[in-house]
C-alpha cells in the first residue's frame, strides 16, 4: 500500500496560465507560496521565515474555475498528488526534472466582493464526492 497526497494552504504567486487543447480540455498552471514563520531559539539564534514555492497543475473543470476566479495573491487551500516529470534542457540537452502538484480539489479562501449580479463561484470539487467546507467554515486543522 502507498499514499501520495499533498495538502497545501498558501498564496498564488501569479495569475494562472491556462492552455486550451483542440479537444476543449483546459489545463491551468501557477505557483503557490507557503510560509513557515521564523523564530528565535533559546540561545538567541534567529531562524528566519522560510518560503517554499510549489508548481501547481489543475485540469478540466477545475482549470476553468481557476482561470475565471483565481488571481495573484489569493489564498488557496488545495489537495492533490505529487508527480515528477523530466524534460531535455534547450541549452545543451541536459535532462531536467520538475515536481508538480496535480490538484484534485481546491478551496478559495480569499473573500470576494459579491455584489448584485455577481454569481458565486461554482464548486471546485474534482473527482472527490465529499464536498469541501464553505469558505466561512472553520478548517479542520
Amino acid at each position: 500500500m502507498s499514499v501520495n497526497k499533498v495538502t497545501l494552504l498558501g498564496n498564488l504567486c501569479h495569475d494562472p496560465s491556462v492552455k486550451t487543447f483542440e479537444s476543449g480540455q483546459k489545463v491551468a498552471q501557477f505557483s503557490l507560496a507557503t510560509n513557515k514563520k521564523g523564530y528565535t531559539l533559546q540561545n538567541g539564534t534567529t531562524v528566519p521565515e522560510q518560503t517554499e514555492f510549489h508548481n501547481i497543475v489543475v485540469w478540466g473543470k477545475l482549470a476553468e474555475v481557476a482561470e475565471k476566479y483565481l488571481k495573484k495573491g489569493d489564498k488557496l487551500y488545495l489537495e492533490g498528488e505529487l508527480r515528477t516529470r523530466s524534460y531535455d534542457d534547450k541549452n545543451g540537452g541536459a535532462k531536467r526534472y520538475i515536481t508538480e502538484i496535480y490538484v484534485s480539489t481546491f478551496e478559495m479562501l480569499t473573500p470576494k466582493a459579491t455584489g448584485a449580479g455577481t454569481p458565486p463561484p461554482p464548486s471546485t470539487q474534482g473527482e472527490n464526492p465529499n464536498p469541501a467546507p464553505e469558505p466561512n467554515d472553520d478548517l479542520p486543522f
